[in-house]
């Protein structure tokens, strides 16, 4: 069976061994982020519908599932936001009911928690790891560039009402963007609104890898350490380097992209349609080769380009 609504097991620096679940098209999401590794969002959009068909979604985690593999996680995350499929809640229910020794996370901007549905169709997960990036309207517009019906405050809220509801974990993740939400004005909001979604954890983390825009840079080790301390207990996010020893690593898999960029660059979308896998897939190798020096990036109109290194 095809698994085109699975990828991985992916390792994660957060979650382990993680098997994703993507429930949307690729780039649909209620965000544009500056940052964000898979390029700019093609369908800006707050409707939440049945993306992708359940019943295939259903089939395949079964097929998946039914082997018994060793997973620390299953992961809702992928190429948008998983929360805008409107049965998110009933595909969560069904791996709690019939493989309840693993644990579920969704991967969210949260943007959709002032939305008392979407809070209920999350209650069954074991995990919820939103993202707040900015708690000014300004930082906001500026990092996230969100769909016009969307409002800073009206995103905390939600998440201070999830928090009241939500019995599982809440770890809460802060992308830093030097010069926009680095200021002691936005830290401090920051650090107010963190207070009162009273998360069980909160990481930070900033660019490791090209994202939408070539401007926005990544914090140094020294801007991190002093916005973790304006913070105050958060974790700073690490690298995780150990993706060739998950048992699904392919080496004829990264030998393919290899082949593939050595011809002409490619973005990852580009990847994914060539080699019939999905981005988020795609992205686990790219990583290694990046990390690895074989490839480089090129940011150019239509995204990041991918080429091989002369």
């Amino acid at each position: 069976m095809e698994n085109n609504y699975l990828f991985g097991p992916v390792p994660s620096r957060r979650l382990g061994i993680s098997l994703g679940v993507d429930l949307v098209p690729f780039k649909t999401c209620t965000l544009n982020c500056i940052y964000c590794e898979c390029g700019k969002t093609t369908n800006l959009t707050v409707e939440r519908k049945e993306y992708v068909p359940v019943r295939e979604v259903l089939d395949q985690l079964s097929a998946y599932l039914n082997n018994e593999p060793e997973l620390d996680y299953i992961t809702f995350s992928g190429s948008g936001e998983p929360t805008l499929h409107s049965k998110i809640g009933e595909i969560i229910s069904f791996i709690k009911e019939n493989y309840p020794q693993y644990n579920v996370a969704v991967l969210t901007n949260g943007n959709l928690l002032p939305l008392e549905s979407v809070r209920k169709q999350l209650k069954n997960a074991d995990l919820i790891v939103p993202s707040l990036d900015a708690a000014s309207e300004e930082a906001f517009q500026a990092i996230n560039r969100p769909h016009s019906s969307l409002v800073c405050k009206d995103i905390i809220s939600g998440l201070i009402q999830f928090r009241e509801e939500f019995t599982g974990e809440i770890s809460l993740e802060v992308f830093i963007v030097p010069g926009i939400n680095t200021t002691e004005k936005e830290l401090e909001l920051l650090k107010t609104a963190i207070q009162s979604v009273k998360p069980d954890n909160v990481q930070i983390g900033t660019l490791d890898r090209p994202g939408t825009e070539s401007w926005v840079k990544p914090a140094s080790d020294e801007e991190m350490k002093k916005v973790a301390a304006r913070l105050e207990h958060v974790e700073v996010i690490t690298d995780f380097n150990s993706r060739k020893k998950v048992a699904s690593f392919s080496e004829d898999m990264q030998q393919e992209i290899m082949t593939t960029v050595k011809r002409r660059p490619c973005t990852v979308k580009d990847l994914a349609d060539i080699l019939n896998s999905t981005v988020a897939e795609i992205n686990k190798y790219l990583q290694v080769l990046l990390e690895e020096n074989k490839i480089e990036c090129e940011q150019q109109n239509r995204g990041n380009f991918f080429k091989a290194k002369k």
